[in-house]
Parts: structure tokens; sequence; C-alpha cells
């Protein structure tokens, strides 16, 4: 017992063990304080409990730190205690900074759900959210990796002897990372600019989908036969793109018949009402029939129709063309397209008395958008 007592280390360790039990309490005493003061707020709740095992272990590190810096520098070994419990403390304390902005970026998306009906705000907020809270704590890593190597005497060294003969190798360096910071740029760019968000409708390289995540890096789009379809984040910045939602995501429709000459109007144009005003897809805001174009055989008739949302929009396309088809094929056959091919009755002569008119009928014609129009 003597021995221990008389120990160089003695009254060290004791230091040590109170000043670990003294900050263990604290930070229990804290985050019951905190959670009950900070039950109206989900942001700083989330930040809170994000930080609770990280904090539960920088605390003592500073306290620990406080008492090597304290203890007498002629103990044996102090030097590397104080190096090893700087470099775990540098550790944890980044480690807090990377959860609290994870805590943070958490309750803001918790505080804006995204599913309701009219989610563009709570969209640009996740997505915002998201890319710029990864960007953070990406640096904040790398910060503090750099700091816990600064801490190694011939870490300074090994950096300017880097430096000095660095320049071939960071120009080659520099041109390999180019498609790492153009992403990293371009995400901020997304961050802040919003051309793309999540869950947003998008038409890119023919394909249709919906974004369905954005990294630090890529874009995750969902299309519509569940394929995925990875994109880099540079693109949406270099290259255009359909957004169908980009301020909202009511749509507009169209569906396209091509009929005779001789197809009247204005029944089509009541059965176009009756169809519309029935469906459930419609969003109450708009429809008509008009005649947008002829051909030497044909008449183009296109309906428009709104949708709150572009998977309404497609289902009320596809609705509409299958019972205005359905009522032309029923009321008016006979002014679906037809082609006429005349044979001669006799090889050699052409005669129009001698002609006999063979009418071949084909399949109407409604030519609508592909899914991923």
């Amino acid at each position: 017992m003597n021995y221990v007592v008389s120990h160089p280390w003695f009254q060290t360790w004791v230091a040590a063990l109170i000043a670990v039990l003294v900050t263990t309490l604290i930070h229990r005493a804290a985050q019951m304080v905190l959670m009950r003061a900070t039950r109206s707020s989900i942001t700083v709740q989330a930040v809170i409990q994000a930080v609770r095992t990280p904090a539960g272990i920088a605390l003592p590190l500073m306290a620990l730190q406080a008492v090597w810096q304290g203890a007498p520098d002629d103990l044996r070994y102090i030097d590397k205690v104080r190096h090893l419990n700087g470099l775990l403390l540098i550790a944890a304390i980044t480690w807090v900074l990377v959860r609290v902005v994870q805590g943070f970026a958490n309750g803001l998306i918790a505080s804006h759900p995204v599913d309701v009906e009219d989610n563009a705000n709570a969209r640009r907020i996740l997505t915002q959210t998201r890319v710029i809270s990864r960007s953070a704590m990406t640096v904040l890593v790398v910060i503090g990796a750099a700091m816990m190597l600064l801490t190694f005497p011939g870490a300074k060294q090994l950096g300017a002897s880097l430096l000095a003969s660095a320049g071939l190798i960071g120009i080659v360096g520099g041109l390999a990372a180019k498609p790492v910071f153009s992403n990293f740029i371009s995400g901020l760019q997304i961050a802040l600019a919003q051309p793309i968000r999540i869950d947003d409708v998008l038409i890119v390289e023919g394909e249709w989908g919906r974004v369905e995540e954005i990294t630090g890096s890529y874009v995750v789009l969902r299309i519509w036969d569940d394929r995925r379809l990875i994109i880099p984040l540079s693109y949406f910045i270099e290259k255009p793109f359909q957004n169908w939602t980009r301020s909202s995501a009511q749509l507009l429709g169209s569906v396209f018949f091509y009929v005779d000459f001789g197809m009247p109007i204005a029944p089509l144009r009541a059965e176009v009402e009756r169809i519309v005003r029935a469906a459930p897809q419609w969003d109450q805001r708009f429809f008509n029939l008009q005649v947008t174009d002829t051909t030497e055989r044909t008449m183009q008739v296109r309906v428009l129709c709104t949708a709150a949302s572009s998977g309404q929009a497609f289902d009320l396309r596809c609705l509409v063309r299958e019972e205005l088809l359905a009522f032309m094929q029923r009321e008016y056959p006979q002014y679906l397209p037809l082609h006429r091919l005349h044979t001669e009755e006799r090889a050699g002569r052409v005669d129009g008395n001698n002609l006999d008119a063979a009418t071949v009928r084909n399949d109407a014609l409604a030519a609508g958008p592909s899914p991923a129009a």
C-alpha cells in the first residue's frame, strides 16, 4: 500500500479518476436537463441525441488532458500520454462536430416531412440539408485528420519536403482529382441553386424517373420500371435535362388521336368532358379538346387535361385514351382512319372502270407518349 501511495503517478491517477467521474456526472445531468428544456424543438433534440455518445467521450478526455498538462514534466511517459490523449481528444471533438451536423440535418428534415400533398418546400429543404450536411461532415473529417497529423513533429518536415517537390505530382494529382472536385462543387451548386430536389420527376438521357437519392458525388434516378440510373452530380450543372416538378408537381397531360375528316367534333368534346370530370385523377383545373393538325388522310385531335402529380397525369392520360377510343369504336367506327388499296382486275391495265376497290381498315391510331414522356 505504501508503494502505491508513494508512486510518482499516484496523485496524477487519482486526479484523473476524479476528473472522469465528475465529467461523466456533468454529462448525464446536462443531457437530462437539455432534453427536458428542448422538448418543443425537434431540431435541438435531434442534435442532443446525436452528440450524446461522442460528448460522453470528449468531456472526460478534455478533463484528462487538463490533468496531464498539470502533471509534473519529469513523470515517466507523461509526454507520450499527453500526445495520445491529445490525438483521442481531437478525434472525439471531430466526432462531436460531425454528429452535431448530422443531428441538425436529421432534425431539420424531421421538421419538414415530405409525405404531404404539397411537399415542394419540404423537398427543397431535404435536398439542401442532405447535400450541405454531407459536404460539411466530409470537410470536418478532413480537418480533424489534418490536425491529428500535425501533432507529430515529423509531419511538418514531411509536409515541407512534399511541398518543395510537389510540382509535377501536384499537377498530375489535380488532373486525377478533377472529377472529385467537380462533383463536390456541383453538389454545393445543386444544394444552393436547387435545379433538382429529392423526389423530383426528371427526364434524363431519354429516361423518365424520380430523384431517389442525392449523394456527394452522384444522383440516383429511379426509372418508372424500377431500374436505377446513376448520374454524376456534374451532369446536372453541365448538361440540359427536364424537370417536371421544378416549381410545382402539377402537370398538363396530352393525348393525341388521328381520325377521319368525317368525325364530328362536338360529340368527342362532350365525351371528353364526361370522362375527365368522372376521373379521380383530374385536379379540377383544366381540360379541352382541339383539332391541332391535319394530314392528307386524317386530322389530329388533341386532348389536354391536368393532374396534381406526374403519376396521376400519366394515369389520367391512359384513362382518357382508352375510354375515348372505346367511344369512337362504339359510336363512330366508320370515321376511324382508313387506307384504301386499289388492285387491278386485269394485269397490265390501269383503267378506272376496271379497278376493284378493296378497303382495309387499320387499327385506330391512339398516338400517345411512352411511359417516359
